[in-house]
């Protein structure tokens, strides 16, 4: 088979590293052609040289091309997976450092909260950008395959405003089930069964069978806490698994700010998250593991290339959706995963608008979602409380409309329990301000924005969090990889 599959942020590295190796491990696509777009040269020519060493090394006949001409990459492309995250680094810091003025602690802030929301009013405006260029340059039919975050707000952009053949990906489902059948003494995740829907990010197995034989949330609330590692690592998912009766696909981490209970006040919030890692609830932790992959990657380069000299191995393939979904359209192979679609009837007690993540099923005709699913009425609730924030946060960013995203902040369930009416306007009128040359929608609102903070009273402090850490050096990098070797 031959076609074009054209990634967008191709400069993610790592990830794209996976996607072009997971894709590699189909032998029908061994000539498939890879375009490769970013806005920094720098970075696609050493995601490129890594492509082109696999390439090589494995002597396939797989074509890998590089450029910054958005356009160019996805002329004739079949597919497009877009890895984007708009504003960079910079950008994101402002996310978590501003918020925190305002008392509002986040560990990742990429999906809602405050954070979250920004996140989207930068990548949706480019989004549709993309979406433009699929339909006019792509092969007609083109799909496109979002990884990006705020997964449902750019997936509901590109379907609603885009119209473009969309789906969004996400392996939180596939890590959550890796962890349930630990804990319940699976020998391998092939024997537990389930069903898990919801949103992104908000998605619950609500139906659990090991072997055929029903797990109710007892048992699973048992295996939790007898676990020496997630019993600790897990605490607030714990709870509400215990709470809700059934468990969330989400990390400690992401959970925690998603919801109005457990970040609300500093000195709870050490009650339950977990410093053994990042994604535990560390305040800013995803921002700090971001910046010290990137100085690691960008000192380590040649360490990355060489390793790039192996034998792609099908065993070794991972669960990323989207070569398994590509497999499924191109081959007939029949795939079941959990994917991000509008919800038209996927789940009963869920707007129909909203972008849902549930199961389904991919061959030559399409991905075919299950339909008709309930959820527990928490769980529901959880949910719509963030659904009604990403379709306002959506709607504000085509429009441009500050007010209207300054409800969508306010509506948000962790900055309504943190923050007054006042100072959420102030913060939002700050985040613009500082992110406005990722914010054209904004430009006409941004100078009463400014003349605004020029005579707010609003009273905002410089806290670093309850649990933030600093980024550490290369040096300190090396050193804790050292000691992980010497202890294995």
């Amino acid at each position: 088979m031959s076609f074009k599959i054209a990634i967008i942020g191709a400069g993610s590295v790592g990830f794209t590293k996976k996607l072009f190796t997971d894709i590699l491990c189909v032998p029908e696509f061994r000539d498939v052609e890879f375009a490769l777009t970013d806005l920094s040269e720098r970075n696609l020519q050493m995601i490129k040289s890594i492509l082109d060493r696999v390439v090589e090394f494995n002597r396939l006949p797989t074509k890998v091309t590089a450029t910054t001409d958005r356009r160019a990459a996805l002329e004739g492309a079949r597919y497009v997976i877009s890895c984007v995250r708009v504003g960079g680094l910079e950008a994101y810091a402002d996310d978590i450092r501003i918020p925190l003025k305002y008392g509002i602690d986040q560990c990742v802030g990429d999906t809602i909260c405050a954070g979250g929301i920004l996140y989207g009013q930068r990548n949706i405006p480019v989004i549709l950008d993309f979406c433009k260029d699929i339909l006019e340059v792509a092969e007609p039919g083109a799909k496109f395959l979002n990884y990006a975050n705020p997964m449902a707000m750019n997936t509901w952009a590109a379907i609603e405003d885009g119209k473009v053949d969309t789906v969004g990906l996400c392996h939180g489902v596939q890590h959550g089930a890796d962890q349930i059948a630990e804990v319940l003494g699976a020998k391998s995740r092939t024997e537990l069964d389930y069903i898990c829907s919801g949103i992104n990010h908000q998605t619950w197995f609500i139906d659990l069978r090991l072997n055929g034989r029903k797990i109710g949330k007892d048992e699973l609330v048992a295996a939790f806490e007898a676990h020496p590692v997630y019993s600790q690592q897990e605490k607030l998912r714990i709870d509400v698994l215990k709470r809700f009766g059934v468990y969330s696909t989400e990390s400690n981490g992401h959970l925690s700010e998603y919801l109005p209970w457990y970040r609300k006040r500093p000195d709870e919030i050490t009650r339950w998250i977990d410093m053994s890692d990042w994604i535990h609830g560390e305040t800013g932790g995803y921002l700090r593991y971001s910046t010290e992959t990137r100085n690691w990657f960008e000192t380590e380069f040649p360490q990355f290339l060489e390793s790039a000299a192996r034998p792609i191995d099908p065993a070794k393939r991972s669960n990323e959706h989207a070569s398994h979904i590509l497999e499924a359209l191109e081959t007939n192979r029949v795939y079941r995963g959990h994917f991000n679609v509008k919800n038209n009837g996927i789940i009963a007690n869920l707007p129909q608008d909203a972008i849902v993540e549930s199961p389904g099923f991919v061959d030559r005709f399409g991905i075919n979602m299950v339909a008709g699913i309930t959820l527990p009425e928490g769980c529901a609730a959880t949910c719509i409380s963030s659904i009604n924030v990403q379709r306002m946060s959506v709607h504000a960013a085509i429009s441009g409309d500050i007010d209207l995203l300054k409800l969508a902040v306010l509506h948000d369930p962790l900055v309504g329990a943190v923050s007054t009416p006042e100072e959420v306007w102030q913060m939002v009128d700050e985040m613009v301000v500082a992110q406005a040359r990722w914010l054209p929608q904004y430009a006409d609102a941004v100078p009463a924005a400014k003349e605004r903070l020029s005579k707010s009273r609003v009273k905002t402090r410089e806290w670093a969090g309850a649990a933030r850490r600093d980024v550490r050096s290369i040096e300190e990098l090396r050193a804790e990889k050292t000691a992980l070797k010497q202890a294995v």
